[in-house]
Parts: C-alpha cells; structure tokens; sequence
C-alpha cells in the first residue's frame, strides 16, 4: 500500500478492522468513505482505530503517537463528518447553515499546506459544501476575501489565528471541533501565549462551551498538560506505541569521521550508488546545504535543497517531487533541530537587555509567521506591540524571568522555524543521512522517523566527528560538530531505551585503502566550494525559486502540468562545473558495487552491499556501477542476501 497522508504503514495497521465494515461504514458518511477508498485507505491505522470512535462520539481526545503514523486522519476524518451531519439537520437558508464549525492548529506553513490538502482528498465527494482555507500562508487581501465566506475548515498557526480573531476578520462563534497536531513542537516553538491568548474565555473568541477537542503529540510532557487544560475536558488519553516488527525495519549506524572526510564519505556512497533508493541528507544549517550541493554537483550527483529561506511553495513542491520519485537526494537543513534541547539555557538572567531584547523577539516571530506572505492588518501589529510593552521587564519579576528564558530558547534555537525533521510528509525514504549530527537525542529520533516507513526498510547513517578532529579545517567546520560525541552518547542512551537496539558501527573492514583512492578528487571539487560560491548559490536560488513562486504562480493556476518541469535539482552553478569529476575512471574502482537481495523491493533495500569484481561489479565500465553480472547488482541467480554496510572479501 502507498503511503498516504493518513495512512503510511502497513506495519502500524489495525487489519482486523476495516473502513469498509462496520463500525465505520457505520458511523461515517458515504462520501467520505469512497473518498478514502480512493486514497487506498483500506485499514484505519492504530491511532484511527482508537481516536475516530471516540471523537465521533464527542469525546476530547488525547494521542501520543509518531508523526507518519496516520494522525492527520484521526482528526480529519471526524471533523468532517461532524460538519456533515450539522449542515444535513440545518435548512440551507439558516444563517447558522454556513460557518466555521473545525480549526485545524499546526506549527508550520508546510504541515498547514500538508493538513489543508489532505482535507480536499477527504471532502472529494462534498463539492460546493465543505470549504477549507488554509490562513497559515498567503497574502492577507486574498484570505480576508476567502475568510468573508465563512469557510467551514480553517487550518492555521496559532499566531496567524489570532492575528485574524484581532483584526475581526474571522468568527468562531459556532466553532465545534478543534484540533492542534504536533503539539509538543507548536509549543517547542513558543506558540503557547499566542493559544493561552486564543483560548481566553473573557475575549469571547471561542464558546466556553461545546466544542470538542483533540491533541495530537509526539510526546507527553508537562508543557502539553497546561495545553491539555486549555483546550481538553476530561479527554481519553490515548499512548500508542508502534509494533516492534516497525522498528525492526529500521537499520541504525554511524561512523566516527573527520569534517573533511565527510565529504569523502558522501561522496563515495551517492556516486556509486552504494546506498540504493531515495535519501535525505540532514544538515545543520542553510549554508551548509549549499556547500553540500555545489560539492555534488561537481560530480554530477543531481540533488535539491529545502530550507526555510526558500518560499513555502517552493519547499512544499520539493517535498511532493521528492515522494512521486523526480528526485533521489535531497538536502534538508534542520533548523529546529535545537527547538527540543535538552539542557536549560545557562546565564539566562545575565542576559537580559530589556525592552529591546523583548522587540526583537516580536519581530523574529512575525518572521516565523510571516516569511514570504504579506505583512498581517495593522491591527495585529498594533496588538502585537501592546503585548511587547506589557511584557517589558518592568511589569513582572518572576514571570519575566522566566519568559526571558523561553524567549533565550527560542531565539538561540528555533529561528526561522521550518523543522523538516518533523511533520513533513517524506514518503518512501530509503535512507536517512546525517551529514551534520542533531544536537539533541529528539531531533535525531525525528529525523530517522523520515524512513523506514509505510512497511518498507530504512537505513540511518550519522557522521560523528571527534572532540580532537573538530576545528582542523575552518573552510568545512561547523560550531555544532565540537559536542558531537557528547550528543552522540545521548542519542545512543535514547535510542536504547526506546527501541531496544543499538547504534551499529560502520563496518568499514579493510577496504578504506581503496575509498582512500578518491580522495584527491574529493579534495579537487571541494576547493572549488568556495565560502563566496556558496553564497552566490544561496542568493541565486532564493531569487530563482521566488520568481517560480511569484510571477509563475498564475500561470501554474491556469496550467497544472505545467508545474512538473519545474525542477528543484538543477546545477547553481552550471558554468563552473569540472566535467572530468563527472565520470569515474575504471582504476579507480574498488572492488565494491550494490548489492541488493535477489527480487527485492527498490524500497527495501536501504543497504550499501559489496561484491568482487567481475561478478555483478563494476569492471569494464566507466562511470558506472553494477554489470549485472550472476549475483550481481541485479539480483541474478545465486544473488545472497547481505549485511548491511558490511563489507565482503
């Protein structure tokens, strides 16, 4: 089964249930049935099997489970066919007919784009009488138009919503159902003034009374229990835990490497396709990512970027082309990798700067907010400074101490928060690569969650630098590798703890002699990635894909199909690129290749699998890998099942 929005893996389905039989052929609409059928949604997954009943009997609710475990449908699913059932008893002619009865609350633009779609598949069948406007991104003159009409569903930030409560452009008069996702990283992210705010029965924004509620976490926490307080009456509290045949799928190893030799490594492992299927590769920061692909580029290795300074359409269309297959690798910056740290902010008293401090906070999450749309009603903006002068240092002691430290965590930590480590839809993944190791245990554990799903096999690979390595080479260092082992220690603590597994070694054998041999092309490419290249590339990417995102936004209305020549992958730097890094002379192969099980799914095989040459290997080719040989890369006769990362003889 493909992975879905909802629906991702075979592995966490409830088989013995099904959306066809009672009791959900029961309980839900018919349109709303065939409308998942035709997203092959067979079986609920574990958190629809147990949330859809209890929220379709009006009971608030409360999940713990992984993101891709099929928590957008939990929620989804049973606010639509509440609105369903509202409209049917109501007469069309009733000012009560038409509005807003579901919010959907998300922490990011893209997960805002990932839900509001998701809900058109849902509502496929209900043309011209469920309408849903995602708020989260967009220039505000076009979603006021939009707003005017009262749409059914709105999916939004918190602090988009209450910008627009503010400005009086919306109603949630008649709210009944709302439903915030990933809540541990909407907090994480410093949105729980704007939702205390939200939920404040004296402004009158929300009813006091008869609207249920749904939270869905990754984690449970004591930050989520004051949410829980805010939105929740006595909900069933549901802590879903993955079956252990799930992580079993997954293949977790790391390798202790210099900064330079990283590039060397990744080098290797994507030229001659040593690791099979898609990966991501996971970087620190955005020009780390430009460094690794202009360094990939110089050997023809096609491959993408996705950050936050790239407009939201843009990062969403990267992350869709990525899932239909137009692209192998992609080159992802975690920049709310520290948004989870796990250790408090030291000094913060010592650095307070006062009511200046506080304006640049403001300004920094109408940054979050507001990046690449339209600035919000003046309004907002006006309250927005009202709040930032009632919160001065003058006005509390305690309390503004500790926002200081909240503030301290999120401006060290989250800026620009665009965590494609979490909640972002990646869907067949072989392999997830950290390039740059995540400085806390969680990010890691979010960023390995991109694989290994829907039923298929994954692999992680983290490059750990050591304490005495780090700093050797300023032009490729990176200030978060210099406590790699420290977090590493943690990582492996967590992930022993959660999954019952280790962290393998990478077991390199003794074939390093022969990656040794691909050095001084390594070396050659990366000297021509110069800090002043890379920045030239960050700025001509952003100017490009805002034009594609801008002056071709209605020319892709008017023609969709237009929008798949549009490709994310193209070289930065075309004219500078050394053509004879492209190929691979044939004395410089090792005796290694692919080699996957004979007949197994492109999916499943996330392994990096060695054979002799001559047998399936890469002799008598230039620039290529495989033969496809008896027992070769092909998966001939005889072909043997191998270790993964493990180097035969």
């Amino acid at each position: 089964m493909a992975a879905k929005a909802g629906q991702p893996s075979d592995a966490l389905l409830d088989n013995e249930l099904s959306f066809s039989e009672p009791p959900f052929s029961t309980q839900l609409d018919p349109r709303i049935l065939a409308a998942l059928a035709d997203q092959k949604f067979a079986h609920p997954t574990l958190v629809q099997a147990k949330a859809i009943p209890l929220l379709l009997e009006g009971k608030d609710v409360l999940a713990r489970a992984r993101t891709g475990s099929g928590k957008t449908a939990a929620y989804v699913v049973p606010a639509i066919q509440k609105i369903l059932e509202a409209k049917a008893s109501i007469s069309p002619a009733s000012p009560e007919y038409q509005t807003t009865r579901v919010v959907f609350l998300v922490p990011t633009k893209e997960l805002a784009l990932q839900v509001a779609s998701f809900v058109k598949v849902v509502t496929k069948y209900c043309e011209g009488l469920i309408s849903c406007v995602n708020v989260a991104a967009g220039g505000t003159s076009v979603q006021r138009v939009l707003l005017n009409d009262n749409p059914d569903v709105i999916v939004s930030t918190p602090t988009k919503l209450l910008s627009l409560l503010q400005a009086k452009s919306i109603s949630l008069t008649q709210l009944s159902f709302l439903a915030i996702d990933e809540a541990d990283l909407l907090l994480s992210y410093g949105f729980k003034d704007d939702l205390t705010r939200i939920m404040d029965p004296t402004s009158g924004w929300i009813p006091r009374l008869g609207v249920q509620g749904c939270l869905m976490s990754a984690t449970l926490s004591e930050d989520i229990d004051g949410v829980k307080g805010l939105v929740l009456r006595n909900p069933a509290i549901l802590t879903l835990s993955e079956p252990a045949t799930s992580s079993s799928l997954l293949t977790q190893h790391y390798t202790m490497t210099s900064e330079r030799d990283k590039f060397l490594l990744i080098y290797v492992l994507l030229k001659l396709k040593l690791i099979r299927g898609k990966s991501i590769i996971f970087v620190n920061d955005v020009e780390r990512g430009y460094r690794v692909k202009l360094f990939l580029e110089q050997f023809g290795i096609k491959c993408c970027v996705v950050n936050s300074e790239l407009p939201l359409a843009s990062r969403y269309h990267v992350v869709e082309e990525f899932n239909r297959g137009v692209y192998d690798v992609v080159v992802a910056t975690d920049e709310g990798a520290g948004a989870d740290a796990e250790e408090p902010v030291e000094n913060a008293e010592e650095e307070e700067a006062g009511e200046g401090e506080e304006e640049d906070e403001k300004e920094e999450k109408e940054e979050i907010e507001d990046d690449n749309a339209e600035a919000g009603p003046s309004t907002s903006k006006s309250s927005k400074n009202k709040r930032t002068r009632e919160q001065s240092p003058t006005s509390s002691g305690k309390n503004q101490k500790s926002n200081n430290m909240s503030n301290k965590r999120r401006r060290g930590d989250t800026a620009h928060t665009s965590s494609l480590a979490r909640g972002i839809d990646f869907t067949a993944a072989s392999s997830v690569i950290n390039f740059d190791l995540p400085k806390t245990s969680t990010s890691y554990m979010h960023r390995i969650g991109r694989t290994a799903r829907a039923g298929h096999s994954g692999l992680s690979l983290s490059f750990v630098v050591p304490k005495n390595k780090w700093g050797k080479d300023k032009n490729v260092s990176i200030k978060s590798a210099e406590k790699d082992e420290e977090n590493f220690e943690k990582i492996k603590k967590r992930v022993l703890k959660e999954n019952q597994s280790e962290i393998k070694e990478w077991d390199w054998g003794n074939r390093k002699s022969e990656i040794e041999g691909f050095r001084y092309r390594m070396e050659d490419a990366l000297k021509s990635v110069t800090g002043k290249r890379v920045q030239e590339a960050r700025r001509e990417e952003v100017r490009r894909e805002l034009l594609n995102s801008e002056k071709l936004k209605a020319h892709f209305a008017a023609n969709p199909l237009d929008l798949s020549y549009l490709r994310h992958d193209t070289p930065l730097h075309p004219a500078r690129q050394q053509t004879h890094l492209k190929h691979v002379p044939n004395y410089l192969m090792p005796k290694i290749a692919a080699l996957p099980s004979g007949g197994a799914d492109v999916n499943d095989g996330a392994h990096i699998g060695y054979s002799k040459r001559g047998r399936g290997g890469a002799s008598g080719f230039r620039g290529r890998v495989g033969g496809g040989g008896r027992g070769g890369s092909k998966g001939g006769r005889g072909g043997k099942k191998v270790d993964p990362l493990k180097f035969k003889g």
